[in-house]
């Protein structure tokens, strides 16, 4: 299977001077660390660092509901991986360079997940052998009672594994279609980011929405279709400012609902508004916060921040006692040591596992094809040779969860 060139527009088409020379968009590179650092300062209100004072009612109304940071994630590589698509490339070459991004970093915390779950932290043990290996495997999410073994956030990354092996067919199909339908299919996944909560609430179903892979794709697939109309130039929504405002008025009104609503409802318009107007914004040269130096540099060590940071609050937890309740500067100054941290692994991380991982997963293969002159005994000379290497650029309410959500 190939990935087909993306749709024609027609006259909606972006011509090649509009795009940028390198296909970059440093905005969603910043977006990803903002996603990464709600997700922390959500873990860190439900482990209970604030006591339920005036600091800890402030702390739970601005991230409780940071557990909406995952649903960004998902969004954002929808329309990365339609962007990123390389007209042509092989499935097979798209699934190597997706498991080159997650899989070293998830590879080396898992292993240090093993030896904090067999030294300071034995309720990161996984309960056999089979369910370490689903982990490993990224496959653990898709039984319920395992969602978060090892590692606890890498139930994530089973479902990102699911979305990348669904993306070749996935895009192969979306690309195909006009501008209008792509508008229709983006509108209709929103819509069903927020009828599956209420048809699991409404007719009790018991699916376990948070954490499925299935039913997490809809978030997906609406960043795929968006980013495929980005791509033709056939995207007509609001600019960063309004999108901002109703992304934020929706992650406030989390709090209203109830928690199946939480993660992913009340977020998914802004976030389709807003992801479209980040990229836009770069493509035409408009002002963008979310392309600051620093916030995109923090945005290329998030994915290690985020698998990352649990552990570290794990191993407070286990060295310092659960749900502390401190005094307000107390609290802050253990959650800025966890931060501090936490960064500092994922520093290091991305330097010495992410990046040199993903080297060595996508190193060009030796061509075993040699040349020889007729009649020419002497040693062969390899083809291909000097060929460049391909290198691409809560409080949620589960039913087993195993850490404060």
């Amino acid at each position: 299977m190939a990935l087909l060139t993306p749709h024609r527009a027609d006259r909606t088409t972006a011509t090649p001077s509009q795009l940028p020379s390198n296909g970059q968009l440093p905005s969603l590179t910043g977006m990803r660390w903002v996603a990464a650092f709600t997700v922390f300062i959500y873990h860190v209100r439900n482990f209970g660092y604030f006591a339920p004072g005036q600091a800890g009612r402030l702390v739970n109304w601005a991230f409780g509901p940071g557990a909406a940071g995952v649903s960004l994630f998902f969004v954002l590589s929808g329309f990365v991986m339609a962007w990123s698509a390389r007209p042509g490339e092989r499935a097979y070459a798209f699934w190597r360079r997706r498991l080159a991004r997650i899989y070293p970093v998830h590879l080396a915390t898992a292993a240090l997940t093993l030896v904090l779950a067999f030294t300071v932290v034995p309720g990161l043990r996984p309960g056999g052998t089979r369910e370490a290996a689903a982990n490993l495997l990224l496959v653990s999410s898709w039984k319920p009672e395992w969602w978060q073994t090892l590692n606890p956030v890498s139930w994530s990354l089973v479902c990102e594994a699911f979305f990348y092996a669904a993306f070749p067919a996935l895009f192969t199909g979306l690309s195909r279609l006009p501008a209008r339908v792509l508008g229709v299919t983006a509108a209709a996944s929103s819509i069903l980011v927020v009828v599956l909560p209420w048809a699991n609430a409404r007719y009790a179903l018991g699916w376990t929405l948070y954490s499925s892979p299935p039913l997490r794709f809809p978030e997906f697939v609406l960043g795929v279709t968006l980013g495929l109309l980005v791509k033709a130039g056939a995207w007509r929504g609001p600019g960063l400012d309004v999108s901002l405002a109703i992304t934020l008025i929706g992650y406030l009104a989390t709090a209203q609902v109830s928690a199946e609503y939480g993660y992913a409802a009340c977020t998914v318009v802004g976030l389709a508004l807003l992801i479209p107007a980040a990229a836009t914004a770069d493509l035409s040269g408009q002002s963008s916060f979310w392309r600051h130096p620093r916030l995109v540099r923090l945005g290329e060590w998030s994915f290690a921040f985020y698998m990352i940071h649990i552990l570290v609050l794990r191993t407070g937890e286990a060295l310092f006692g659960s749900q502390p309740h401190l005094a307000t500067v107390p609290a802050l100054a253990v959650t800025a040591t966890a931060f501090v941290v936490s960064l500092t692994l994922a520093w290091s991380l991305y330097v010495g596992v992410e990046r040199p991982g993903r080297r060595l997963l996508l190193r060009p293969r030796k061509s075993p094809n040699v040349s020889r002159q007729p009649g020419n005994n002497g040693p062969a000379t390899p083809k291909g040779a000097g060929v460049p290497p391909n290198i691409c650029p809560r409080p949620v309410r589960h039913p087993h969860r195993r850490f404060p959500r």
